[in-house]
């Protein structure tokens, strides 16, 4: 039954020869190959666990007081979007473990992509002919973070108020641009127009989704056709030769075996790891604010770049043309993609290498690469580790003026010398490799000559 099923199928639709071609279809035998799968599973659960939380969220900044079952909250005048996102957490069945989850998929997602990324840069894998895959990647990287910036923000807690606060001092500051950028995003001076808030429900639960999904189809359909980069595993080993396990029965099973467990992990956070509670933060109020807010993990590079740029504006006689929170808050982030987005293409012409690449390199074989590499992520890490200077004075006494002088300092002096000691570090690695294997190439014709010279018995 099942052959003649098949046989009336492929004779109507001809998808045989199509099937088994993506059935014998040879993916990498490496665990770093899975990070990315580890990125399109999360985002699986995502949008599951988002398709939820719609039924239950009301983007409406509308006013009423709470008489929910969070006692401490009873009474307070708070939006319908607040209050929408207390039911889910207290009144709705699985309210809490759904939106926690989709919280945890959310930092996962973005951890997933910015780990792959650096294998993909470490290893060489965006060079020709997949500049287009790599880009594509970074695009969704920056995508994403914005699509995580708005799901937090929609909340309408005292955190997220403030977030959306200083968004959308960044906004302004943009030079020329900037009043009306804003005018067009709130609609009315911050907090903006009340339909702001439905307008970013539509963003985030429609719009960025739909792109987010659209290139991951984009970036998964030219890793098909340019097919995998591959690790060196033997000498003989070509450009023009793949190598690795065939998609059935091997990748399958392995893959739905990783979608699993990335579930199941996230499920388990969401239950039992809490993250993000709103209602200890209590509704935005403009004129209240936080000690130490703190936005998602993924965006505290960008306000570690807005605390570390020194107070000044760029004025002409009365009128300020460049505010300050524009070189931490947009040119910074801004500076990173285009660094990103052009290194390919910036490599190739320092080294001149034109050629397809389909096996990869290790860090050790590319030195310049693998420092500048390293120099540059130091530059992030460093920044995004200043946005948490002030938590390290509440938690630990620590001046504040002092730690920002200190990173000012750092995000100079630190990724030179990350450079210098990686370049030095990834050479000598090499060196050492060739003279290993120079010595063994000389002992074995060592070997075969004595052999050579052997009497043979009669």
């Amino acid at each position: 039954m099942i052959r003649r099923a098949i046989r009336f199928l492929d004779q109507r639709s001809g998808s045989a020869p199509l099937l088994r071609k993506s059935l014998r279809y040879l993916f990498p035998d490496h665990w770093s190959f899975l990070l990315g799968e580890v990125a399109l599973y999360a985002f699986i659960v995502l949008v599951a666990t988002g398709v939820y939380l719609t039924f239950f969220f009301d983007p409406s900044t509308a006013k009423e007081v709470y008489h929910g079952p969070y006692a401490p909250l009873r009474g307070f005048h708070m939006s319908h979007a607040y209050k929408s996102v207390l039911d889910i957490s207290f009144t709705v069945k699985a309210g809490l473990l759904i939106r926690q989850t989709h919280h945890w998929a959310a930092d996962v997602f973005v951890a997933a992509i910015v780990v792959h990324l650096l294998r993909i840069f470490f290893t060489g894998a965006y060079r020709k002919p997949r500049e287009l895959t790599y880009v594509i990647g970074v695009l969704m990287l920056f995508i994403t973070l914005l699509e995580g910036y708005l799901g937090y923000s929609m909340a309408d807690d005292l955190l997220s108020g403030m977030g959306l606060a200083i968004g959308y001092s960044v906004a302004l500051s943009i030079p020329l641009l900037g009043a009306n950028l804003a005018l067009l995003i709130w609609g009315h001076p911050f907090p903006g127009d009340p339909s702001f808030w439905s307008r970013m429900y539509v963003a985030h639960v429609f719009i960025l989704p739909v792109v987010i999904g659209t290139l991951m189809f984009l970036h998964l359909a030219l890793v098909a056709s340019r097919h995998h980069t591959q690790f060196r595993r033997q000498a003989r080993q070509t450009e023009r030769r793949l190598v690795g396990v065939p998609a059935f029965p091997a990748q399958a099973p392995r893959s739905l075996g990783l979608l699993a467990a990335v579930a199941a992990v996230l499920f388990l956070l969401g239950g039992l790891v809490q993250i993000n509670p709103v209602w200890q933060w209590g509704p935005y109020t403009p004129s209240l604010g936080t000690n130490g807010a703190q936005p998602d993990w993924y965006l505290g590079w960008l306000i570690g770049g807005m605390r570390l740029v020194p107070h000044f504006d760029v004025t002409l006689g009365k009128y300020t043309l460049i505010p300050n929170p524009f070189w931490g808050g947009a040119l910074f982030p801004l500076s990173v993609l285009v660094a990103l987005v052009s290194w390919p293409w910036l490599e190739r012409r320092l080294t001149g290498d034109h050629a397809a690449h389909n096996v990869l390199d290790r860090p050790r074989d590319a030195p310049t690469r693998t420092a500048i590499g390293a120099g540059f992520f130091t530059w992030v890490l460093l920044v995004f580790v200043a946005g948490s200077a002030d938590r390290v004075t509440v938690a630990f006494g620590l001046s504040y003026p002092a730690q920002i002088w200190v990173f000012r300092v750092l995000v100079v002096v630190a990724p030179i010398v990350v450079f210098l000691l990686v370049r030095r570090v990834c050479r000598e690695l090499h060196q050492a490799e060739l003279i290993e294997r120079d010595r063994e190439r000389a002992e074995a014709e060592a070997r075969q000559a004595a052999g050579a010279r052997a009497p043979r018995p009669a």
